[in-house]
């Protein structure tokens, strides 16, 4: 039974991720989103100041709120409080939903559809507790209770889609969370090669692909893959000792890697460098994570 639901389940998303037919729709609701990326709204939407996405977090507040209002409701009493746990998940899910839409518009392909169908069925899901919340108000509690549990079987497929977006399409993850570069000193590049100040050179240690930066302090090694989305970094170009992502605009400070702009969140790894024998070379810093014995490059 439960290999029969994961493989209807992982069905259903496969479906959806190949179905072109979702793209007019998303690229209407994208042209809507042009106000959440100014630099001040988009930062604070995407938790670029926390290092971490938000949305997932403020999700579970209404999804709490709607849970304990479906567990008052089988008990069969405390019916007042069950009115008010439920219009507070409608209020609460505002936020949630605008964190979301700010995620989604950085997504593209079979990420968009599924992050579309998913907000379809979250936001259904408010429309139904909304509805849910009215009917108790109007003293109609059957209808109200049952338009909480269609509220709830809703969501419970929204959420699933996203997980499915988290944690099988990476959406939200740090894009060089599996990534490693070499523990011991490996050369990169000949110093003769370096680039000249306030320019950057994409080098490779083994398969992982790094960024050499040159600016009035030195030269900096860092991760050419962006933390946000993938975007490759040396395609970017340098502002201020920043390296901005051409994908999305996010920017990295050059000394450290720290997150300077969003929609990112992560900062980028940075590698140790050194200069021996007119050859440069790296290595990674500090001790190695558990899930990065077997690592990706790219």
């Amino acid at each position: 039974m439960v290999q029969r639901l994961a493989r209807v389940l992982e069905s259903l998303a496969t479906r959806i991720e190949a179905a072109e037919a979702i793209d007019p729709l998303a690229d209407a609701l994208a042209r809507t989103g042009d106000a959440l990326k100014r630099r001040r709204v988009r930062d604070a939407l995407s938790g670029t100041a926390v290092g971490h996405p938000v949305h997932p977090a403020l999700v579970a507040v209404p999804l709490g709120a709607w849970t304990t209002g479906s567990l008052l409701d089988a008990t069969g009493e405390h019916r007042r409080s069950a009115q008010l746990v439920i219009g507070f998940g409608v209020l609460s899910s505002l936020p949630a939903v605008l964190t979301g839409f700010s995620d989604w518009l950085y997504t593209g392909g079979a990420e968009r559809r599924v992050g579309v169908v998913h907000a379809l069925c979250n936001d259904t899901a408010v429309g139904l507790y909304s509805a849910s919340w009215l009917a108790r108000r109007r003293d109609r509690h059957r209808a109200g209770v049952v338009l909480a549990g269609a509220g709830a079987l809703v969501a419970g497929v929204g959420g699933w889609l996203g997980g499915h977006l988290a944690y099988a399409q990476g959406v939200g993850v740090d894009t060089t969370a599996f990534q490693s570069g070499p523990a011991e000193w490996t050369d990169v590049l000949a110093e003769a090669e370096l680039p000249a100040v306030g320019e950057m050179k994409q080098v490779r240690a083994g398969a992982v692909a790094m960024l050499l930066v040159r600016t009035s302090g030195g030269v900096r090694a860092l991760a050419d893959r962006c933390t946000h989305r993938g975007g490759p970094l040396s395609d970017g170009e340098m502002q201020d000792d920043c390296i901005v992502c051409p994908w999305h605009d996010s920017a990295f400070a050059v000394a450290d890697g720290a997150v300077v702009r969003g929609p990112a969140t992560r900062p980028q790894p940075v590698y140790e460098l050194r200069i021996d024998g007119g050859q440069i070379q790296v290595r990674r810093s500090g001790e190695q994570r558990a899930l990065r014995t077997n690592p990706v490059g790219g």
